[in-house]
Order: C-alpha cells, then structure tokens, then sequence
C-alpha cells in the first residue's frame, strides 16, 4: 500500500508510447500492483502504458524502475529511457545521462533537436536468453499449437533487448489482427516470461513498417525495445542492414544494431503534463 500521501507525478511519452513517471530520489516512492493498474486506468485514473519510478543509484544518474499497465514490473522501456534520460540531462545541464535499469545500464546523448539515442545494450539471441521454454533456433521459432496456428503466424525471430521478443515478418504490417491474435501469442507455452510480439512488415532494405502487442500493455503506439529487436532480427535474417528506420503507429525510431552487438535507438521525447496523484487513487477510492 502506498503512504497516505499525494505523489507527484509527470506525464511523458515516446511517439505516443505514454508514461506516468514519478520521482522517488528524495521520498521513496512503492506502489502495489493494483495501485500501478489504478494509475494507469485511462478512465479513472491518469492513464498509462508504463509508469515509471526514477530511484537513487549507485551507478548511474539514476536508476529507472518499470512497470507495465497490468502490474507487473519489467526489465527494460526503451522509449522510457529516452524520456527519463532526457529529464536527467535537463537536471544536470549535460547532453549525457546515465540509466540504470534491470537490464543494465543504459548511456545516452541528446542531440539539441529534440532527439535523444540510448544505447540499450546488447542484443540477446541465444534461445537461454531470450528465453524459450527449450532449446532451439531462436532464428526461426515454430509455433505450432493454440493461437498461432490460427492466426498463421508461425514462424518469429527472437530476440532479447532488456525483456523478450518474438518478431513475425509479414506482406502488410496493417492487415494483421494484433488484437485478437495477440494475447494467444504473448502468452504462448514457448515463452516462460511471455513475450513482447512484433509484426514487420520489410519495406526496403533500411525501413520497415512496425505494429506491436507490448507484454501486459496490448497494442501500442510505439516500443522502443521491439523497434530495436525487428532491427536485429531483420539483420540476423539478411532482409535489412543493420541500420534501418522503424515506423511505428506513433512514429518513427532510428535503430543501429553496431558491429559490436549494442543497439542504439534514436528517437523524439515529449512531456505532456504535471500532476498529483490523490490517496484516494491509490487507495481505491477513487469514484
């Protein structure tokens, strides 16, 4: 249960991909899961894919806690990045941050145009990493039971950048169904931690045309992080080179898979508004 107290908060977003970002540095900040669901309500609450808590670190600017619409914490936000780091710049009158997450620690830059790159680390291809329920070629992952089989995507490229991904190639990104076909496919027997799911569609050899089902979120306007797993997948199946533009329904992210593993995405950040969250939110008393 969260103190009984009112807790600041500001709303940001990535190409629409929306966060409630609150700052825990100084009063610490600990919300339930229900609390979390309650904020991210976009009916009763604030409304939010992500909320996003900033905490003190021993080994960066800052460290970034996640969790996801449902709940649940993850690993790693790819366009929360950017936006967190773009506040801790702000902070420190720099055009460099560092982020700590629970994928590692993240560096980024700013460009003074309003762009900010992260650089998310490496990128995990090993079926252990990802990871899969067994061993397997992570290049071609055959899905051969429940949903799939009647959604006839069967055949994804997974990838793990901070949390996993499973990336389907198709002829048109927008014919695909992600709303019914989503859940069956994040929730799949293949994936023990679920999986974020891709649909991308190749348009030349440096742009591909992106629609996502974030894990415990549904479809999103944009993901940072499975921007940058179909930018790895694409390259690791010889479709693109390493560095493409990925449009998303929100927008468009710039990703560079380096020679030496990290992947590298670029993209806008924005702040909507500021705001209190009441106790009675938290609380459950929210009418």
């Amino acid at each position: 249960m969260a103190a009984m107290r009112e807790i600041p908060f500001i709303k940001m977003h990535g190409l629409g991909n929306d966060f409630v970002v609150l700052d825990g540095r100084k009063d610490r900040v600990v919300l339930t899961p229900e609390e979390v669901r309650a904020v991210a309500d976009r009916r009763r609450g604030v409304g939010c894919d992500q909320l996003i808590t900033i905490e003190p670190s021993e080994s960066a600017n800052a460290f970034m806690r996640v969790h996801n619409a449902d709940g649940g914490e993850v690993a790693a936000c790819g366009n929360a990045a950017r936006c967190v780091a773009d506040r801790l710049m702000d902070e420190l009158g720099s055009e460099t941050a560092s982020l700590e997450t629970a994928a590692g620690v993240l560096g980024a830059t700013r460009d003074g145009q309003g762009l900010v790159t992260v650089d998310q680390g490496l990128a995990r291809v090993e079926w252990h990493e990802i990871p899969l329920a067994r061993e397997m070629d992570t290049l071609h992952i055959h899905l051969s039971s429940g949903a799939q089989t009647v959604s006839g995507l069967n055949d994804a490229v997974g990838v793990n950048v901070g949390n996993p991904h499973a990336v389907f190639f198709v002829d048109d990104a927008q014919s695909v169904d992600l709303a019914s076909i989503g859940p069956g496919l994040e929730n799949h027997d293949l994936f023990p931690e679920r999986a974020n799911i891709s649909v991308a569609q190749v348009l030349t050899r440096h742009s591909l045309r992106v629609r996502v089902w974030e894990r415990g979120v549904g479809i999103t306007a944009a993901c940072g992080t499975a921007a940058c797993a179909v930018a790895v997948a694409s390259a690791r199946r010889e479709l693109t080179e390493r560095s493409v533009e990925i449009e998303l329904d929100g927008g468009s992210l710039q990703i560079l898979w380096r020679d030496d593993g990290h992947v590298l995405m670029t993209g806008p950040v924005a702040t909507c508004f500021a705001g209190i969250l009441d106790c009675a939110l938290l609380n459950g008393r929210a009418s």
